[in-house]
């Protein structure tokens, strides 16, 4: 596994905290990488 496939793949789990409450907006999960490391992320949640 390259290591945007790693990075892409810690997206996909974080993008699987939010379903269920996401809808009817996609499941999505983000990284932000600088130098290698993740330095932040995030998932898309219910806006209340």
């Amino acid at each position: 596994m390259t290591t945007d496939e790693k990075f892409m793949y810690r997206c996909l789990q974080l993008a699987q905290k939010g379903e269920g409450f996401a809808r009817p907006n996609p499941m999505v999960g983000a990284v932000i990488v600088h130098n290698g490391q993740i330095i932040g992320e995030g998932y898309h949640r219910q806006f209340a």
